[in-house]
């Protein structure tokens, strides 16, 4: 049956009628009901344009009222039963304070009563000295209470409590009189506890009830720690109206009560000096002067010949040593002072005053290579499981590894020891990355030391005190490791930082001068790099350059030290001649200054002097880029093979002549192949090596070792291709990869039989010089572990192609392939010795295709 409904009638266009409303609300309810959201979703586009759409709108109109009312009513309750816990949790810790101070006045009384006697404990003058003002705190709290209890267990939402707390807080110059009293009432306690055993027993163990519903039904508490829960009172007090004003509705009676309430207690809490407040400070010196943190930081400690991380804070008299305590989750953090030093007391041993101290032995180079490996390789974990938006149980798991990784690490790796003594009883030694922070550590103690210090004994109490103020007045919160870092912070610059020190002005005296640089690294300092020494001069002209790795790195330092011949002032920690710093400073590495490709130079200023230095970065993945030689007569960029066939020979002369340099000369140069070489001499011998020249021999017997291990290092860094091939780089990862140690050796053989014969040739010839380099590791401090981490990224990377197609980041190129690379290396210099003949005979190894 077709309908008889004709075509739809157009919709008539919206005006003003007198048979029809308009279609925009006009009544003031309206603008009420829509003042949050003037168009409603299910409104907007209407025409209304009949009666019946009329009424349905303001039907809309009026649920769109309820639903708002019913909306604030619930914000309101939610406002209001916040309210309710902020006050059950106040009133809970009032009841415990009220035991507090009645387990302090229970022996008043009767040691009032023997007052009078033939033999009293104490005089009267002494008991009202200790206890003064208790009682009328006491009355105070109890009333409170007494009159805020109902009101919290007959809760209901129109409940009003402002006016008990303005009471409260007028009263408050009570605690101004025992605030005024409370250091002389401390000291009278601890005399009288020292010259009377009965009062000492007394003040040492005073019950305190437990709260009604806990278990346990009294606490032993000393007098001393009773005596200060009156101070603590008054800032808890304070923190609380803050937080009923947060939960409580402006339009309440209680607000503008809470607010004047508040703002006496401020004003009170301002009056006394601050000194009372162990979020700021802990009470006062013994001069009566504030004392003040003046610097505080995380440092590793030798103690009873184990390594223990401490948060050491440096006050204006004195010097304190602490723990953090280990805390059940919810628990308020809280230190534990392990020792602490009057600075009056604090003395420096000089090298010759020093005491044989047992050895500290450094923690083996290879096992810290390894930490940091795991620690890139969990951070490149990290950033795949945010990229595939991963479960946030995984990552806080890869997270808690980390940390424990670079905990670890940070424990282990400072070696500079920093010797403090007390010269009333023990020397403390704490071991640092950096001779920037020693420095920084010792200075900041000198100049307070300057002031007219007095020595002191800290009573329990005043340790107590004390040791509670570092957590709030901490400036350094979380142990110095990269994932304690927000996510927004910057990651740090992962390539190679050029560096180039010119010179220094402003020295008052000739003497023989050098700089080191310094920069971070996995959360600590290492010293990178080093000047010659310009002997007997004020204004030394260096003009050296380096190049530095960077891993993460967001600051340089430079340090500047005058040189010390005198072989009488060895460092008996580390046996060691102490040269003297005098000067130092620190950069910020912002990576838009440093990643232009122009040098940029800069002045830094320290103690008077002026360092003048220029830098330049590559960013890592710009140094996987190797530019051939545009001359082929050279060696530096040309290919291995076309030097050996132009040269005749089996191993590049450049590679010959350096090794045989080194074993000369340098075998047991500390730290040779790790430590940076000028910059300057090593782009000389790279210039002579190139155009070679007749007079190379004599520039090599002249020159710096570090320079030619360094230009050894270079050459193989500007091959075309790495000495292991782009081709088999692919097959080198997966080879190393191998669990079955037959699987392994068979693959690694084979990879080594493919080369081509002047690179094999050439690697087995380096191989062997690093053996015989790391046989006098316990002079010159490199392991095998330490060279394959030197070499392994240089002889074996990824091609440019690879690099792009696998890696997203900087990050990530340091710790997918460092770490494959210095474990290929390793494999071959663990392994025993291998000849070029039996590999090709293939008399030892079976052959597989690659």
């Amino acid at each position: 049956m077709r309908s008889r409904r004709g075509p739809p009638r157009a919709r008539r266009p919206c005006h003003t009628s007198t048979s029809h409303p308009p279609c925009r609300p006009s009544s003031a309810l309206a603008a009420r009901a829509v003042g949050r959201a003037s168009h409603p979703p299910h409104l907007r586009g209407w025409h209304l344009g009949t009666p019946n759409r009329v009424i349905q709108w303001r039907v809309n109109i009026v649920i769109l009222v309820q639903v708002q009312r019913h909306e604030n009513q619930v914000e309101a309750g939610k406002g209001l039963e916040m309210r309710k816990l902020v006050l059950s949790g106040f009133l809970a810790s009032e009841e415990i304070y009220i035991n507090q101070l009645e387990a302090l006045l229970l022996p008043m009384k009767p040691l009032k009563a023997t007052a009078t006697t033939s033999q009293p404990v104490l005089t009267i003058q002494q008991i009202e000295t200790i206890f003064y003002k208790i009682q009328d705190i006491y009355e105070i709290h109890k009333e409170f209470y007494d009159n805020l209890c109902p009101k919290v267990q007959q809760w209901d939402s129109q409940v009003t409590m402002g006016h008990l707390f303005q009471k409260l807080a007028s009263q408050l110059g009570v605690y101004k009189a025992f605030v005024d009293n409370y250091k002389v009432a401390l000291e009278t306690a601890e005399k009288c506890s020292q010259s009377n055993n009965q009062f000492q027993k007394i003040s040492e163990e005073l019950k305190v009830k437990g709260p009604k519903d806990s278990k346990d039904s009294h606490t032993s508490v000393t007098m001393e720690a009773l005596l200060y829960k009156p101070i603590d009172r008054v800032t808890r007090s304070t923190l609380v109206l803050h937080d009923l004003l947060k939960h409580t509705p402006v339009d309440h009676p209680d607000y503008p009560l809470l607010q004047d309430a508040l703002r006496i207690s401020q004003n009170f809490l301002s009056s006394i000096n601050e000194d009372i407040d162990p979020r700021r400070t802990a009470v006062t010196t013994p001069k009566g002067e504030t004392r003040q943190l003046v610097k505080d930081g995380f440092l590793v400690e030798m103690s009873e010949s184990s390594r223990k991380l401490r948060h050491v804070f440096l006050f204006t008299d004195v010097l304190l040593c602490a723990k953090l305590k280990k805390t059940s989750a919810g628990k308020h953090q809280q230190y534990d002072c392990k020792w602490y030093i009057p600075l009056a007391d604090l003395v420096f041993p000089s090298p010759e005053e020093s005491e044989a101290s047992p050895q500290v032995h450094p923690f083996p180079d290879h096992e810290l290579e390894d930490m940091k490996v795991k620690i890139s390789a969990l951070k490149s974990e990290i950033q795949k499981e945010k990229a595939n938006k991963g479960q946030s149980r995984a990552i806080e798991r890869l997270k808690k590894k980390m940390f424990e990784n670079e905990f670890l690490l940070l424990l282990n790796s400072p070696t500079i020891p920093f010797r403090i003594h007390n010269r009333n009883g023990k020397s403390y030694l704490f071991l640092l990355s950096s001779d920037y922070e020693r420095s920084e550590w010792r200075e900041a103690i000198q100049k307070l030391q300057k002031k007219d210090l007095q020595a002191f004994v800290l009573s329990s109490v005043e340790l107590q005190v004390l040791t509670g103020s570092c957590f709030k007045l901490r400036t350094v919160h979380n142990i110095p490791v990269t994932s304690n870092k927000d996510d927004d912070e910057s990651p740090g610059l992962y390539g190679f930082l050029h560096v180039i020190v010119h010179s220094a002005k402003g020295f008052k005296q000739s003497a023989n001068l050098y700089c080191t640089l310094e920069v971070d690294s996995f959360g600590y300092f290492v010293s990178k790099a080093k000047t010659r020494v310009f002997r007997d001069t004020t204004e030394p002209k260096w003009d050296e350059e380096f190049e530095i790795e960077l891993e993460g790195s967001q600051s340089l330092r430079i340090l500047c030290y005058e040189k010390c011949y005198d072989k009488t002032k060895v460092n008996k920690d580390n046996n060691e001649i102490v040269d003297k710093i005098m000067g130092k400073g620190q950069i910020q590495l912002d990576p838009q200054t440093v990643e232009s490709k122009n040098w940029h130079t800069d002045v830094i200023e320290m103690n008077g002097i002026k360092v003048e230095f220029s830098m330049k970065f590559t960013s890592r993945d710009m140094s996987l880029k190797r530019t051939p030689s545009k001359k082929q007569t050279g060696v530096f960029g040309v290919k291995i093979s076309v030097v050996t066939k132009r040269e005749r020979s089996k191993v590049p002369y450049i590679v010959r002549q350096c090794i045989e340099e080194v074993e000369k000369r340098g075998i047991e140069e500390v730290g040779i192949y790790r430590i940076s070489g000028v910059a300057t001499d090593i782009q000389a011998l790279k210039a002579v090596f190139d155009a070679n020249n007749k007079d190379i021999l004599l520039m090599l017997s002249d020159m710096d070792i570090n320079a030619i291990a360094g230009t050894l290092k270079l050459y193989f860094r500007e091959l075309p291709e790495p000495l292991l091939t782009d081709r088999l780089y692919p097959a080198f990862m997966e080879g190393i990869a191998l669990s079955d140690p037959a699987a392994k050796e068979n693959c690694m053989m084979h990879l080594l039989r493919s080369l081509p014969d002047p690179n094999l040739i050439t690697f087995l010839f380096l191989l062997e010089h690093l053996k015989r380099v790391a046989e006098k590791e316990p002079i010159n401090k490199m392991s095998l572990h330490n060279l394959a981490t030197v070499f392994g990224p240089t002889l074996l990377r990824p091609s440019e192609v690879e690099s792009k197609a696998h890696l997203t980041s900087a990050a990530d190129i340091w710790s997918h392939d460092v770490m494959a690379q210095v474990q290929v290396l390793l494999y071959y210099l663990q392994h025993p010795p291998i000849s070029f003949a039996e590999l090709k005979r293939n008399t030892l190894y079976f052959s597989t295709d690659v």
